[in-house]
């Protein structure tokens, strides 16, 4: 194509490598590009805890609207960031080979190494920070003697704040400190710990009926990747679950077989339900809301809605 595609994305150092590769990639097939910076609410408010701020979308809106306001030609997201269900106007035009889907703990260099975390009279007052439900959920299912404390912002601010704090360690996904080169040596890897549904994923996103731009975006997209975060995305949205529902999934796709597993948990992580499901992948179309329905099934409904009147109160 002859038009100069203009890549809107996220000012934040992450976010700004992540657009630069869709440039590339893109440069690779021959179409020029330039990137075209965007400041989130997200970004601009990093007190507030995102389920107080409303988080569905919040990362996203802002591009979106540059989008359909013809200030940019596609907008780049993180995968796990993007609402289940689009702005009007909008559609999927890529997803990019799937980076690590894990989640890491990052030890503060202040801190020595704790040598049992499950030893409750060991470590009574460990302190843990992050800013997702998700992760607080699921941490606290595991370790309910531990402290949590929000930590909101880019990477670097929140590697920053880790730095100046008295806290044990704080969660991060391993793909976003691995792209930009900050993961620490001492890093742990939560091998336990389900991801966000479509973590360590990349979406590009356009206009609806630019074919001329979807065809160029589809260029770069990943089959076994999008297969996967689409079932996982189906998943999500069946829970009725959004950013500030503890909800993980995870699909992976290994010699013609697609494993699914999902978990929902309470805030406080005192309820957990989970599933797995494994099926070819010729019949996995649906998969995530079966598994989803699963779930509804064993009381995930009466979860989500205690944490909608909980929000909402």
């Amino acid at each position: 194509m002859n038009k100069l595609l203009r890549i809107g994305t996220r000012d934040s150092q992450l976010a700004v490598w992540q657009a630069t590769l869709v440039q590339e990639q893109l440069k690779q097939h021959g179409i020029a590009s330039e990137l075209v910076l965007v400041k989130s609410d997200g970004d601009l408010d990093l007190v507030t805890p995102l389920y107080e701020i409303g988080v569905q979308g919040i990362f996203t809106k802002t591009l979106d609207t540059a989008l359909l306001n013809n200030r940019i030609d596609i907008a780049v997201h993180s995968m796990k960031d993007v609402p289940t269900q689009p702005a009007k106007g909008i559609v999927q035009a890529a997803v990019l080979k799937r980076a690590s889907y894990k989640d890491i703990l990052v030890p503060s260099s202040s801190r020595a190494q704790p040598r049992d975390l499950t030893d409750p009279s060991a470590d009574a007052l460990l302190t843990i920070a992050t800013g997702s439900t998700r992760r607080k959920a699921q941490w606290l299912n595991r370790y309910p003697h531990h402290r949590i404390e929000s930590l909101r912002g880019n990477v670097n601010t929140r590697l920053r704040k880790l730095a100046e704090s008295d806290w044990y360690g704080a969660i991060f996904a391993a793909a976003g400190l691995e792209r930009i080169g900050l993961r620490p040596d001492n890093a742990i890897e939560l091998d336990w710990m389900l991801p966000a549904p479509s973590q360590g994923a990349i979406m590009v996103v356009c206009r609806e009926h630019e074919h001329t731009v979807a065809d160029a975006c589809a260029l770069m997209n990943d089959a076994t990747t999008a297969l996967c975060t689409q079932i996982e995305k189906d998943f999500l949205r069946s829970l009725f679950g959004g950013c500030t529902t503890p909800i993980s999934a995870l699909a992976e796709l290994s010699n013609d077989t697609v494993l699914f597993r999902g978990n929902i948990l309470s805030p406080d992580g005192t309820q957990k339900l989970e599933t797995a499901v494994q099926v070819p992948v010729q019949e996995s179309k649906g998969i995530g809301i079966t598994a989803a329905n699963q779930l509804l099934e064993q009381g995930a409904g009466e979860i989500v809605a205690a944490i909608r009147n909980a929000t909402h109160s």
